[in-house]
């Protein structure tokens, strides 16, 4: 199978579910995002369809926290009040909250858990792609798990601490593992296994808002 090369893609997000919601209260809005649509509106006027905006037609105070990209799935949360929006920022910028991945990569890994440490930065004649850089790169710390393996490809569970742009991608790349599906970064078989970006933000655990309990929301792995 071919897909399309970046410059080539066309915007045709999933409409069925519409919003799957997972959780809502008067400070948090916790959805599952399918793969294929965007977090935030794009610059172009057919790329308007976005979480955001679909979760703004329910509820009309949500704001988005945080992103995902968009080929990837899984938990996001949203800020329903302006107090909200702030503690939720806030744990984000200094890494109180714990993000956990899962991802199909190409390759039998070797070992059962490790970590990636390699710095990241724009590439930017070729944007949005992200390339290691000691030089001028960002710090960026993934550890992973293996899950499971099959006979060309593993499972893996993903804890990213810093939260680059495609940190996860370029960081199973740097491994020599590429994502299954990804578009911008796999080629050959790695990239025709999977009809999508095979990543998936499995759960994600912060504070609510409203009295610092720690909390903890899911969303099954769709492949």
């Amino acid at each position: 199978m071919n897909l399309p090369a970046p410059t080539d893609f066309v915007y045709a997000p999933p409409l069925e579910p519409y919003l799957q919601v997972l959780h809502a209260d008067d400070d948090l809005l916790v959805v599952d995002k399918p793969s294929g649509l965007l977090s935030v509106p794009g610059k172009a006027a057919d790329h308007a369809d976005c979480v955001e905006m679909r979760a703004r037609q329910r509820y009309p105070e949500a704001r988005i926290v945080h992103r995902l990209d968009m080929d990837t799935s899984g938990v996001m949360v949203l800020a329903m009040n302006p107090a909200a929006h702030r503690h939720l920022g806030l744990q984000f910028e200094r890494r109180k909250t714990e993000k956990t991945y899962v991802a199909d990569v190409w390759g039998v890994i070797a070992g059962n858990a490790g970590e990636v440490d390699l710095p990241l930065v724009c590439d930017w004649p070729n944007r949005p792609k992200q390339m290691v850089s000691h030089e001028l790169g960002r710090p960026a710390l993934t550890r992973w798990q293996v899950i499971k393996r099959d006979e060309r490809t593993t499972r893996v569970r993903l804890f990213p601490h810093t939260g680059r742009s495609h940190q996860l991608r370029v960081h199973m790349l740097a491994l020599g593992h590429p994502i299954l599906g990804d578009r911008f970064y796999a080629q050959g078989a790695a990239l025709s296994a999977s009809k999508r970006l095979a990543l998936h933000a499995a759960s994600l655990e912060l504070h609510h808002p409203q009295g610092g309990e720690r909390v903890r929301f899911a969303a099954a792995c769709p492949f």
